[in-house]
């Protein structure tokens, strides 16, 4: 695959980020570009980082496999993750996810034929407060039940994109890279909404109700850097 002289630009722009000697830095923002173009890391995306950025393919392969959320295989506009750890799963997460599983007829890491949505059983989405969650594309979806999860995604195979419980305005998973790499979202309305959830909030509000406050720093302490041994 060849990348067109924008995409090369765009990744110097992202190394120029960094002070000189340390480009190496810039690998995951880049992994994120070239998954904002190829809808995940193909091979053709991994020499790119590593002849631009001065690495072997295997140490950019290495760090792409290492993090979950950059995909080494075609993955859908819709990332569909459910959580099925141990507070999702008491609370109905893998009836959630075999919902799924049964109306796409794709299991986990698994693409539907129209390229549209990827199903992922997920480990843990660190929100155990709003069990079970799903995400799609790592926006929140709280509170889940086999139906209102299975109201999603049909919306999503309709070109809709419902409303996440939590965050900003759904995107694409290339949309999504791209932010990540470090380019602002273009869809103006996108930013429209950003609302918390309560129960994340629970424990900030009973200390402001007790009066409960984090020591305050002092901005004159001295930054002792320890002698190396």
């Amino acid at each position: 695959m060849a990348y067109s002289e924008e995409l090369r630009e765009q990744a110097r722009q992202i190394m120029a980020r960094y002070p000189e000697g340390r480009q190496r830095s810039a690998l995951l923002p880049m992994l994120h570009l070239v998954q904002s173009h190829d809808g995940y890391v193909t091979p053709e995306g991994i020499a790119l980082c590593a002849e631009m950025i001065g690495i072997t393919k295997a140490q950019v392969a290495a760090v792409s496999t290492f993090y979950t959320m950059y995909k080494r295989e075609p993955t859908g506009d819709f990332l569909v993750s459910v959580c099925t750890n141990t507070m999702c799963d008491v609370m109905g997460g893998q009836r959630v996810y075999d919902t799924l599983k049964e109306y796409l007829g794709v299991d986990h890491d698994e693409t539907t034929a129209d390229g549209k949505i990827t199903l992922e059983h997920a480990e843990c989405l660190a929100a155990c407060d709003y069990a079970p969650v799903m995400t799609v594309n790592y926006e929140f979806y709280d509170r889940v039940t086999p139906d209102s999860a299975l109201g999603t995604v049909e919306a999503l195979q309709k070109g809709e994109r419902p409303a996440p419980t939590r965050g900003a305005r759904l995107c694409t998973l290339k949309e999504m890279s791209r932010q990540l790499a470090g380019w602002s979202e273009d869809r103006a309305e996108a930013l429209a909404d950003n609302s918390l959830g309560d129960a994340t909030l629970a424990g900030a509000r009973m200390a402001a109700d007790n009066g409960v406050t984090a020591p305050q720093i002092d901005p004159a302490t001295p930054l002792v850097k320890k002698e190396n041994s």
